[in-house]
């Protein structure tokens, strides 16, 4: 498997101070492990199903690089920054190109 790209779609956020600290410690923490943040905001139209949530996509060289990036000291600070102030998914596919 080459690249994959990383969704996270959120499903609720209840605590906002707590996604901005969350922000500002996961975004450079991503980026120094090697993540491109494609997209990150509210989308700009929803079709059938799809709901206004918060919603962000990072493409990575691989899997693994994805899953030690997570497990890292930097986003796990970001993740204790979080402290459950919101609820997300997260999603990891295949690239296609």
């Amino acid at each position: 498997m080459g690249k994959v790209i990383q969704v996270v779609v959120y499903k609720s956020v209840s605590d906002e101070e707590k996604l901005a600290k969350y922000a500002e410690l996961a975004l450079p923490a991503m980026e120094a492990a090697g993540g491109r943040f494609l997209a990150r905001s509210i989308p700009v139209a929803v079709k059938e199903a799809g709901e206004f949530t918060r919603t962000v996509v990072i493409e990575w060289d691989s899997l693994e690089t994805a899953q030690n990036a997570y497990d890292g000291d930097a986003y796990q600070k970001a993740l204790e920054a979080l402290g459950g102030g919101a609820i997300r998914e997260f999603r990891y596919l295949e690239a296609m190109s």
